[in-house]
């Protein structure tokens, strides 16, 4: 169904939002979202070798999650934000979690995610990746139902946290983390998995700057451009 008019409701969210009062993040028409999927922003690091929590880090005036929110905000019916300290993301006005087996590392997190998430799938993505390319995310979302995990290749190495993956593979994570076997990809051999190679990818984005982190305060300085 399309509405030609905003009700009450959403001239009451664009005032707040207008006002600065909550991030226009928390506020995105449903009619341009994909039904069934969750997009999860994983904030759980612990940012050592940035020195300070790398979500807050300022670029062009402002933290870096927000410029991962940006270029995600819209693609799923809702995002959700997995951290272990979910008290500092609450003005972004995104339902916040923390993870089930806490200290588990990223494994950890992508479980939470899982669970938490009330769609079929997730898109799940990192806080600390202020290239990603929407169209590229877009693509891998319309992928969702050829595999449990649709999964970026670059260069032969994946990309589990620029992923789409299925609640299918829930039970193989918490096996794995019940095991302690902690690599993020542990579970792999568990499920379907789809890898996107580099000829695909290049598609969207041809020097594959949607996988590249900013884990070091040299990283930063060395940004560059985010168009």
């Amino acid at each position: 169904m399309v509405f030609k008019q905003p009700g009450i409701l959403s001239l009451y969210v664009k005032f707040f939002v207008d006002s600065g009062l909550i991030h226009s993040n928390a506020y995105i028409s449903k009619m341009e979202r994909v039904i069934g999927i969750t997009t999860v922003i994983m904030a759980g690091g612990k940012s050592s070798r940035m020195g300070t929590d790398k979500s807050f880090v300022p670029i062009l005036g402002k933290p870096m999650i927000e410029h991962v929110l940006d270029r995600v905000q819209g693609i799923g019916t809702q995002e959700i934000i997995i951290s272990s300290s979910p008290q500092n993301y609450a003005y972004l006005g995104l339902p916040l979690f923390p993870d089930l087996y806490p200290d588990l590392g990223p494994l950890g997190g992508l479980h939470a995610a899982l669970h938490h998430a009330p769609q079929a799938h997730i898109l799940v993505v990192a806080c600390d990746m202020p290239w990603l390319n929407r169209s590229l995310l877009e693509y891998l979302v319309s992928l969702r139902d050829t595999a449990d995990a649709i999964v970026p290749r670059w260069d032969r190495f994946p990309e589990p946290l620029h992923a789409v993956y299925s609640k299918s593979c829930l039970l193989p994570i918490e096996e794995k983390l019940q095991a302690n076997s902690l690599k993020l990809i542990s579970f792999y051999p568990n499920i379907r998995v789809r890898f996107i190679d580099k000829p695909e990818i290049q598609k969207f984005d041809p020097f594959g700057r949607s996988f590249k982190n900013v884990n070091t305060p040299e990283d930063l300085d060395n940004l560059g451009d985010l168009e």
